[in-house]
């Protein structure tokens, strides 16, 4: 049996990709490795985050089938423990509140903001889903 063994591109939406860009670009310090009218594109790690504007990629007749979300999205990106800290200055100073943060039971701890759009942004450890492995 074939088995997926790695996600090779998230997709969120939002309306305003210039505000996306300046968000995942400047205050989460991912490079862009492609922008137009209907997405932008960052690379993260191995992969990449696909910010698509909804209106223009629920349009029929595009290449690639049709597709969208209603509601906001949700992103988590893996964090050391170490380093929640900065991450906290960094997100204060780009003016972007936490929303909230938990600890885990099987360890760590996750901080969840918003990004212009709405989507929901983690910071998580790799202790969630058994995933304890180093970054």
């Amino acid at each position: 049996m074939m088995r997926a063994c790695e996600i090779f591109e998230t997709v969120l939406d939002a309306e305003d990709l210039a505000a996306a860009e300046r968000f995942y670009h400047e205050a989460l310090g991912l490079e862009v490795i492609e922008r137009g009218d209907l997405l932008l594109v960052f690379r993260c790690g191995g992969g990449v985050l696909l910010i698509f504007d909804p209106r223009k990629s629920a349009a029929a007749g595009r290449d690639v089938p049709s597709h969208g979300t209603s509601g906001a999205g949700h992103v988590a990106f893996a964090a050391k423990p170490q380093d929640l800290e900065a991450w906290r200055k960094q997100l204060h100073q780009a003016g972007i509140p936490i929303e909230t943060e938990v600890d885990w039971p099987q360890g760590g701890r996750s901080i969840y903001f918003r990004d212009p759009a709405g989507n929901v942004v983690e910071l998580a450890p790799r202790t969630l889903w058994n995933g304890a492995r180093k970054l």
